[in-house]
């Protein structure tokens, strides 16, 4: 898949619709993305959180809870807990948050009695459809692992490997993005980014192709990395973009959606469920997109 147009119509297309549990789900932005995305036929909703706030939204914007299933909950720890539940339970095949903090949220989530615990580390992936290139490109870590190791790092590429193949891209190519495409022993990450390359090579990183370092030109352009001489199978063609660090990372997500024709999605994926956090600064499309696109990735992580 190249665009989230082809995302959603393959979403649309699956044999289930998939449900989705929101966590206090009186937040406006929220509920009118996932009521669109109940519209394209997408999802189903689970909404936890205070049923009166829910309903106040819910008139105001012609929203016909009808079509959900309500949990009435007006505590915020506990509607988490609650939404976490349903998915834990398999009632529900995604988490979402609503109107209440990250933390509260992961902690349900990761709780070992009621949670969803995978058995790795939680990531975050970013999916972005940018103007004038030919694919979609995935960015992570940009908002869980501050300042991962190498291992943690192998993790980080895993489940972006399982996000990218549930999108049909069978084997992504992995570049790992550094402030240049050498090895400098006094660059720790450039000495993390090669061994990741040859970790891939002895098959300890499967499904993808992995390079590094490389700076983000010679990543995304194959302009730029033939200028540099670079033959790399990785060189110019990277489909998943992994960040040195979250600093990298975040500042990368934000230059795209700030400084490009863009469109973007995210999930926090290790877990055994997506989780979608997005942010109060997240457009109404991103919050759409991240919806279709845990849709998609649900079951297959």
């Amino acid at each position: 898949m190249k665009n989230f147009n082809e995302i959603l119509l393959k979403a649309q297309g699956m044999s289930e619709k998939k449900i989705i549990s929101v966590a206090v789900a009186q937040d406006k932005e929220v509920l009118l993305a996932v009521e669109e995305a109940r519209k394209k036929g997408v999802v189903d909703g689970i909404l936890v959180g205070d049923s009166v706030k829910i309903e106040e939204i819910a008139k105001e914007y012609n929203i016909d809870l009808s079509n959900y299933k309500i949990i009435d909950e007006k505590d915020n720890v506990e509607a988490s807990r609650k939404a976490v539940i349903e998915v834990s339970s398999g009632r529900a095949h995604m988490l979402m948050k609503g109107l209440v903090d990250t933390g509260v949220v992961l902690k349900a989530a990761l709780d070992r009695e009621i949670g969803l615990r995978g058995g790795g580390i939680l990531s975050h992936v970013a999916v972005f459809e940018i103007e004038n290139y030919d694919r979609l490109f995935f960015v992570t870590d940009a908002a869980m692992n501050i300042a991962p190791d190498l291992e943690t790092k192998k993790k980080i590429i895993e489940n972006s490997v399982k996000v990218a193949r549930a999108l049909e891209i069978e084997t992504p190519k992995v570049a790992c993005i550094c402030a240049k495409e050498k090895m400098n022993p006094k660059m720790p990450d450039t000495v993390d980014a090669h061994e990741l390359e040859e970790m891939n090579k002895r098959g300890e990183i499967e499904n993808c192709i992995v390079g590094g370092p490389f700076a983000l030109d010679n990543a995304v352009s194959l302009q730029a990395a033939k200028h540099k001489g670079m033959d790399h199978p990785v060189a110019g063609l990277a489909d998943i973009l992994l960040a040195p660090d979250i600093e990298g990372g975040n500042i990368l997500y934000k230059s795209i959606s700030y400084f490009s024709n863009s469109k973007g999605a995210g999930l926090i994926v290790g877990a055994t469920a997506p989780i979608i956090l997005t942010s109060r600064a997240d457009s109404e499309e991103t919050k759409l997109n991240s919806i279709i696109l845990g849709a998609m990735t649900a079951g297959k992580l």
